[in-house]
């Protein structure tokens, strides 16, 4: 190696260049830390602490994390937070794979139409959804959910009250607004998968269901394990769609987790409690996500 390589000129214009580098993404890194390092870390730090946001904290040790746990309104959010997940998250996983599989098809005419037709509801407003599927949901007579059922012969549903009738509503929500996301996921994936294969199944007689299961799905593997990771830290944050629904009302019928310390903070100005809530909040969706995880990892091996 010459000496040149090693000159004090040569290494300055490395250290120039690795500077001007780090000059670029410093702007990712100062927000995120902003942003998100420091709320989260002075979150751990609010769980052991009694503030209502303007007077001194207190230090109450664990006090926070028992409160939580001993409230049976924590659980309730917890249950109900589960419910709407699986409600909203497995049949939009299995129906997404078939549209994918239907998009990813050559007898399916227009489809970048249908592609950019499915991925819409994800870049909707979220608040505007949850505000027409509430008119949808309307617990009145005339609210078009309602209206069906009257034709089918069947009683109204209170959908804001009823205990199983919220958790529907906000399940049909996150299902409409997420399918149309991973349909695009799965799409991408199977585009990587050769067209070979699934023309020797057609040689050999396989039905499509024989194409998606011994096909499909075991190509997609990681990509499926992806979703299911994704969802389920997103299932266990609902907040938006149950919140705009219920206007405000937080019912112990459609509360959930996320709602469960929003509430403890911004109404009843319990910043400590709140943060406990987060931090059991954090450790739940590691335990479900590994879970979840482990179980798909087994399931599609």
């Amino acid at each position: 190696m010459s000496a040149e390589a090693h000159s004090p000129k040569r290494w300055n214009e490395k250290r120039k260049e690795s500077l001007s580098g780090y000059l670029f993404i410093s702007p990712f890194f100062i927000l995120f830390a902003i942003f998100g390092l420091f709320p989260m870390l002075f979150s751990f730090y609010l769980g052991f602490q009694r503030w209502n946001g303007l007077g001194e904290m207190e230090f109450v040790g664990f006090q926070n994390f028992v409160f939580v746990m001993e409230d049976p309104i924590f659980w309730k959010s917890l249950w109900n937070t589960i419910i709407m997940g699986v409600l909203g998250t497995v049949p939009q996983l299995i129906v997404a794979i078939f549209l994918a599989f239907a998009l990813n098809s050559a007898l399916v005419k227009f489809q970048s139409a249908f592609r950019a037709a499915f991925f819409l509801p994800y870049v909707t407003s979220t608040v505007a959804v949850a505000i027409i599927f509430g008119v949808m949901f309307s617990s009145q007579d005339f609210g078009l959910v309602n209206v069906f059922f009257n034709l089918l012969g069947l009683d109204s549903v209170n959908w804001q009250t009823n205990e199983w009738g919220v958790k529907i509503a906000i399940a049909v929500m996150v299902f409409w607004r997420w399918l149309g996301y991973n349909t695009i996921i799965y799409l991408a994936g199977m585009q990587g998968i050769p067209n070979d294969l699934y023309e020797a199944a057609t040689i050999d007689g396989a039905t499509v269901w024989q194409k998606i299961r011994f096909i499909t799905i075991p190509m997609l593997r990681p990509i499926i394990i992806f979703t299911i990771f994704l969802s389920t830290i997103g299932s266990l944050q609902l907040f938006t769609e149950p919140l705009i629904f219920l206007g405000g009302n937080l019912r112990e019928e459609g509360i959930t987790v996320v709602l469960y310390l929003w509430r403890e903070a911004f109404s009843n100005m319990a910043f400590g409690t709140a943060s406990a809530s987060a931090i059991i909040l954090f450790l739940i969706i590691i335990v479900f996500a590994t879970v979840n995880s482990l179980l798909a990892n087994k399931v599609f091996k």
